[in-house]
């Protein structure tokens, strides 16, 4: 992750120099729905402390999703005017959000082959990779979609040629989560899931998802020069340190003076 900002493990958070601005998060992802999977601290934290979430409040949530090409300015701006009108609809639509975030975590993960960073690779609870969970994650993103579907309105775009599309998000209050809700389905439709990676956790990796779009599938981090520069020092600085204890530890055997 970026050093540019306060560093999360400053707060309990394990992956150093993370941004705690969600606005200068980096989109590693390669897909809105996988960027939002993102947007909770997914490494081990320190001491047990919760991870970050970087949607702490309806405020980033606002924030974030023009930035992603969720919603447009426009519709930012009707959203928080419903929001500043019923905090009981902001508060539930953030709420919502976070919902589809970790639902698709867990279907993604389940998806994931260990090779590529999976659940067994480094399972941070019972429920990553069980087959249970990510099934009832299903039909828990399922319900949150057809409830944005219900909502969803067919517009007749007089392009060349003309074209119908389905249009999430008529009600303001319920924009974001719907299109959320449309964005999940989209990564799990239509998205090749042989090339959902997990940044490697069990190397010092931060646990982000993204669609590996490398022409030979070969990426393993989330930014190389983040993740895969701080792992690649942590094992040179590993090697340096067992080089410099082998000579003691053979000095102290019971052969070392024959």
């Amino acid at each position: 992750m970026p050093s540019s900002a306060t560093p999360i493990n400053a707060l309990g958070g394990s992956v150093p120099g993370m941004p705690l601005d969600v606005c200068r998060l980096p989109l590693v992802g390669g897909h809105p729905a996988l960027d939002l999977v993102n947007t909770l601290e997914r490494g081990a934290p320190i001491d047990g402390d919760p991870p970050h979430d970087f949607l702490s409040d309806t405020s980033a949530l606002l924030r974030w999703t023009p930035r992603v090409g969720l919603i447009n300015d426009a519709e930012a701006d009707r959203v928080g005017q419903a929001w500043r009108d019923d905090p009981a609809a902001a508060h539930a639509g953030l709420a919502a959000v976070r919902d589809i975030r970790e639902q698709l975590h867990l279907v993604m993960l389940a998806a994931i082959h260990p090779a590529d960073g999976g659940a067994t690779d480094d399972p941070g609870s019972p429920t990553e990779g069980d087959p249970i969970a990510a099934g009832a994650a299903l039909v828990g993103l399922h319900e949150r979609w057809s409830g944005a579907a219900a909502r969803a309105t067919l517009v007749l775009d007089r392009g060349d040629p003309p074209q119908i599309r389905l249009t999430y998000g008529t009600v303001p209050a319920l924009l974001i989560p719907d299109r959320a809700a449309e964005a999940a389905l989209d990564v799990l439709r239509t998205a090749d899931l042989t090339r959902v990676r997990r940044c490697p956790v069990a190397e010092g990796g931060c646990g982000w998802l993204f669609l590996d779009q490398s022409r030979n599938g070969s990426r393993r981090w989330c930014r190389m020069a983040d993740c895969g520069t701080t792992a690649k020092a942590r094992r040179l600085t590993e090697r340096r340190r067992a080089a410099r204890t082998a000579p003691s530890a053979r000095a102290g055997s019971p052969d070392s003076g024959l």
